[in-house]
Parts: structure tokens; C-alpha cells; sequence
């Protein structure tokens, strides 16, 4: 049984992909930026400290703010976001597979 992001169970497939959408989403927020060329560890800290002080729904309203304010901006820092965390996320699902 997997969750989808609404939180109804859905048989078979694979999980959506809700948690790496709220990382990226705090990870866009955040104050790490791509010139810092950040590790994984960066990554990963910067997206709890900003999930923890802006919550999951402080994170999109930051989010939807930026994309309002600075389209343009935001769609390359959402992509750079995006694949920060798709690179940290195969180490997080082995580690929760191995729990």
C-alpha cells in the first residue's frame, strides 16, 4: 500500500513522490544557493532547519510567493532544487529500506 499526497492509500505502484516535493520545496527556500555548491549534507541540513522554522505549508507559500514575485528566477531555482534532492534522495530511501 503506498500514500498519495492527499493521504489515501492507492494499491501497487510506487509512492508519490509528496516528501521529495516538500525538500524541494524547503530546499528552494532556503538560504543555500547554487554558487555554494553545496554536499549532501548541506542539502539535507538546509531542507530540515527550513522545514522545521517554516513548516510544510510555510515552505509552498514561500514557494508560490517567489513564483509570483520572480517567475523567471524561480523556475531555474526550483530546477536546481529539484535535482539537489533527487540526488540525495536514493541514499535516503536505502536508508529507510535497511531500517
Amino acid at each position: 500500500m503506498y500514500i498519495t499526497g492527499k493521504g489515501s492509500p492507492t494499491p501497487g505502484g510506487t509512492m508519490i513522490s509528496t516528501v521529495q516535493d516538500l525538500a524541494a520545496e524547503a530546499l528552494f527556500v532556503s538560504h543555500v544557493q547554487p554558487s555554494d555548491e553545496p554536499s549532501r549534507t548541506d542539502v539535507q541540513d538546509a531542507v530540515t532547519a527550513t522545514i522545521l522554522r517554516l513548516g510544510s505549508d510555510g515552505c509552498a507559500a514561500a514557494v508560490a510567493a517567489e513564483f509570483g514575485d520572480h517567475p523567471e528566477a524561480a523556475v531555474c531555482r526550483m530546477g536546481w532544487a529539484r535535482k539537489q534532492v533527487a540526488q540525495i534522495a536514493p541514499i535516503t530511501q536505502r536508508t529507510a529500506a535497511t531500517r
